[in-house]
C-alpha cells in the first residue's frame, strides 16, 4: 500500500469515495458511535467543519460499532441521529470495523502510520482521530479524550 490517496471506502448512502478525491484537502478522520460517552463531540467535529472547511478541511466519519457495541442501528438510523442531534452536515460513510481482520483497509492504514499509546496499533475506542495534511502525511493520532476543538490550532497550522 503505497498512500491514503490509493484507498477507497463508501459513504453512508452505499456510493463508493476515492480517498484519491480528498488530494491537496487536510482530512480528520475519526470512528464515531452514536451511544457513546463521546458521542457529543458531533458537535465538535462540525463545528470546526464549519469552521475550516471553506479553507480545505474535510471531516470523515466512520460509524463503528466495535467498542461496547454503541453504534448498533443502520445507517439511515446513524445519519439520521447525527443530523437531528448535532446539525451533523461533514461526510459520513459506511459502517466500518477499525481493528481485527475485517478492519477497513483505511484503518488499518492510519494504525500502522500513525500508532498510539507505546507502539500499539489497535484502535481503543470511539472517536479517535487521524489528522492527514494535504499530501496525504498522517500527521498524529488524537486519543478519544481529546476534545475536537482541541485539534484546530493543529488543523489552521495545517491549511
Amino acid at each position: 500500500m503505497s498512500g491514503v490517496y490509493d484507498l477507497n471506502f463508501n459513504l453512508a448512502n452505499g456510493e463508493a469515495q476515492a480517498m484519491q478525491d480528498y488530494k491537496d484537502k487536510v482530512l480528520l478522520i475519526v470512528n464515531t458511535a452514536s451511544k457513546c460517552g463521546f458521542t457529543p463531540q458531533f458537535e465538535g467535529l462540525e463545528d470546526l467543519n464549519k469552521k475550516f472547511a471553506d479553507k480545505g478541511l474535510v471531516v470523515l466519519g466512520f460509524p463503528c460499532n466495535q467498542f461496547g457495541k454503541q453504534d448498533p442501528g443502520s445507517m439511515g438510523e446513524i445519519t439520521e441521529f447525527c443530523q437531528l442531534n448535532y446539525g451533523v452536515s461533514f461526510t459520513m460513510a459506511e459502517k466500518v470495523e477499525v481493528n481485527g481482520g475485517h478492519a477497513h483497509p483505511l484503518f488499518k492504514y492510519l494504525k500502522s502510520t500513525a500508532k498510539g499509546i507505546l507502539g500499539s496499533e489497535g484502535i481503543k475506542w470511539n472517536f479517535t482521530k487521524f489528522l492527514i495534511d494535504r499530501e496525504g502525511n498522517v500527521v498524529k493520532r488524537f486519543a478519544p479524550t481529546v476534545k475536537p476543538s482541541d485539534i484546530a490550532k493543529e488543523i489552521e497550522g495545517l491549511l
